[in-house]
């Protein structure tokens, strides 16, 4: 631990979810003070009280991205509670498995919901607090399916972060001359969570499939995300930087 983001606080939507939880934890490691917005708000509150716990400031919030009146509450509670905004993870994200043909309509509108439009409407709820911050950073979590349609996922999802790694360069474009930046993570296949329930054997033709052979972790992504939010990635807006252990090389 460094405390390279000592004073400053933090907002992680989907923050109850396995990589929601370790993004929470590595910010607040490094000294942040994080308000964890999720749906499931027993599971931030878990998170958030293992924060504590370790001596970290954290607090739980109800939040359902995909609603705006929720968003600008969640937010005004976040900043009220630890004194300002200058960090935004959008995290929150539904991954639904149907085939194309498969998708009903409202399936469709609710993941785009939640996936793209939730992380438009947090950005902009945000956007005036973290004008106000020296060190204001936007880290959207997108996907390798994003990149390339995806290998197992839905044609929502795929096309939701697709979507999300555009809007991401409008974000570092539109923020730039507030001295905010924007940047995507673009995790690939990762233990846990959607895959644990595949077969044995797809898992392994996967992991195979990984030139440093093995399937991502949440921790993985987290650290990403605590570099993107420092001092080093001062000069770096508008990138989506790959974790995929050499699956998608851009």
């Amino acid at each position: 631990m460094t405390n390279a983001l000592s004073g400053r606080a933090a907002l992680i939507t989907g923050a109850g979810g396995e990589i929601g939880r370790a993004i929470s934890l590595a910010l607040a490691a490094e000294g942040a003070a994080v308000a964890l917005g999720e749906v499931n708000l027993a599971a931030a509150e878990g998170a958030a009280t293992e924060i504590r716990d370790r001596g970290g400031r954290a607090i739980a919030l109800a939040m359902d991205v995909a609603s705006a009146e929720g968003v600008t509450a969640a937010v005004r509670v976040a900043v009220t509670e630890l004194g300002g905004l200058d960090i935004l993870v959008n995290n929150a994200g539904l991954c639904p498995l149907n085939r194309f043909e498969d998708i009903p309509l409202g399936e469709w509108n609710r993941v785009l919901a939640v996936n793209l439009t939730g992380a438009f409407l947090c950005s902009q709820a945000a956007l005036p607090h973290l004008k106000q911050s020296k060190h204001g950073r936007i880290i959207n979590i997108a996907s390798i399916a994003g990149r390339t349609g995806g290998i197992a996922v839905g044609a929502h999802y795929s096309a939701s972060k697709a979507g999300l790694i555009g809007l991401n360069k409008v974000l570092a474009r539109t923020l730039a001359p507030f001295g905010v930046t924007a940047n995507c993570v673009a995790p690939g296949t990762m233990e846990g969570g959607m895959t644990a329930s595949w077969a044995q054997e797809v898992r392994e033709n996967l992991r195979r499939s990984v030139p440093l052979g093995r399937l991502g972790q949440a921790s993985d992504v987290a650290a990403a995300v605590v570099y993107l939010a420092s001092d080093a990635a001062a000069w770096i807006t508008g990138a989506t930087l790959d974790v995929n252990g050499g699956t998608v090389m851009a």
